[in-house]
């Protein structure tokens, strides 16, 4: 099953926008996720994938600061069986 969640053009701040948001609720999702009885394994690793966000996010703002026209955004979330 796929859920078509973004899919059009936007100017660049509006992607920013849009797209901050989207990557801050992952991270306030793993935020949550860390408590007093989280492993310090399962810690970590919630920790890398929250630098991991931030970096990414760095990245998408500079290269969508970088367009003039506006871009092109798609987000599907895709959902398979295991």
């Amino acid at each position: 099953m796929n859920v078509q969640l973004i899919q059009g053009e936007f100017n660049s701040k509006d992607a920013i926008d849009l797209l901050t948001q989207m990557i801050h609720v992952k991270i306030k999702y793993h935020e949550a996720k860390i408590n007093s009885q989280s492993s310090e394994e399962d810690i970590k690793t919630r920790e890398s994938k929250i630098k991991h966000l931030q970096k990414d996010l760095f990245e998408l703002r500079k290269t969508v600061n970088s367009k003039t026209n506006g871009v092109k955004v798609e987000a599907v979330i895709k959902i398979e069986s295991e």
